[in-house]
C-alpha cells in the first residue's frame, strides 16, 4: 500500500531533511544502524512486558529507517551496497521485535501462544523472498496490502491498545448475558444484574468493569431500577 500511494510522495518531503542531516556529517549507514539497535532495545521491552516503553522505541526505530534512503540520495551514495545493508538490517529488525513478542507472550500465557508471531514473522520472510526474487527475474513485484511499514504499525497498535481488547470482548459479552437474564430470566450468576453489581469491586482494579460505572452507562442504571420496582411489585400483588 504505502509503495503503491504515498512512497513517492513521501521521499519527495524527505529530501531536504536528508540533506542537512548530510550536511550535519551524517550517513546513511548511519541511520540504518541506529534504526537497528533501536529494534534491538524495542524488543527486549516488549519481550520484559514493558509495552509502552516498546512502542515509544518501535516508533523512533521508524524515524532512522525512513530517512536513512533521503540521506544516501542527498549524499550521491545511494546504491546496491547501501540497499543491501538496509534490507538486510530490515529484516534482522522484523526478526528481533517478533521475538520479543514471542518471548513475551510465551512467559505470560504459556502454551502455544509465542507461536503466532513466530509464524507473521516466517510470512513476512517470505513476502521479502519473493520479492528479491521476482526483481532479480526481472519482474514487478511491489506493493501489497501489509507492507513493512502496516506491519509496523500494527505491532505498535497491538502493543499499546491490544490488552484493551480483551476487556472490551469480555464487557460484551458480560453485557450481552445482561440482557438475557433481563429479557428471560436470569438462569446463571452473569445475567443477574444484581449479582454482577455486587461483584464488580473484586476486578474493578483491573479495570475490568468501569464501564458500568461510566455516565453513558445509565441506561443500564434504569434498566436495572425497572427491573427491581416490577420485582417489587410482583411480591407485593403475590401476597
Amino acid at each position: 500500500m504505502l509503495d503503491g500511494r504515498w512512497k513517492t510522495d513521501i521521499e519527495r518531503r524527505l529530501k531536504p531533511v536528508g540533506a542537512n542531516l548530510k550536511k550535519a556529517g551524517l550517513r546513511a549507514d548511519h541511520l540504518t544502524a541506529l534504526g537497528l539497535l533501536m529494534a534491538v532495545a524495542a524488543s527486549i521491552a516488549i519481550a520484559n512486558g514493558a509495552l509502552r516503553v516498546g512502542l515509544v522505541l518501535l516508533a523512533l526505530t521508524g524515524i532512522p529507517d525512513a530517512l536513512d534512503g533521503a540521506v544516501a540520495k542527498a549524499a550521491g551514495t545511494a546504491g546496491s551496497r547501501g540497499a543491501f545493508f538496509d534490507s538486510v538490517a530490515d529484516r534482522v529488525s522484523d526478526a528481533l521485535l517478533l521475538g520479543g513478542v514471542s518471548w513475551f507472550l510465551t512467559s505470560r500465557d504459556g502454551g502455544q501462544a509465542g507461536m503466532l508471531p513466530l509464524a507473521l514473522l516466517a510470512a513476512s520472510q517470505v513476502i521479502s523472498y519473493q520479492r528479491a526474487k521476482a526483481e532479480s527475474l526481472g519482474l514487478e513485484a511491489r506493493g501489497g496490502i501489509m507492507e513493512r511499514a502496516e506491519r509496523t504499525f500494527a505491532l505498535g497498535y497491538g502493543a499499546c491498545f491490544g490488552h484493551n481488547e480483551t476487556k472490551a470482548i469480555s464487557m460484551a459479552i458480560l453485557d450481552r448475558a445482561l440482557q438475557k437474564g433481563m429479557r428471560d430470566g436470569p438462569a446463571h450468576p452473569a445475567e443477574d444484574p444484581e449479582f454482577v453489581l455486587l461483584h464488580v469491586d473484586g476486578v474493578d482494579s483491573m479495570g475490568f468493569c468501569a464501564h458500568y460505572k461510566m455516565p453513558h452507562y445509565v441506561t443500564f442504571q434504569s434498566d436495572m431500577d425497572r427491573l427491581r420496582t416490577t420485582r417489587r411489585k410482583a411480591t407485593e400483588s403475590s401476597s
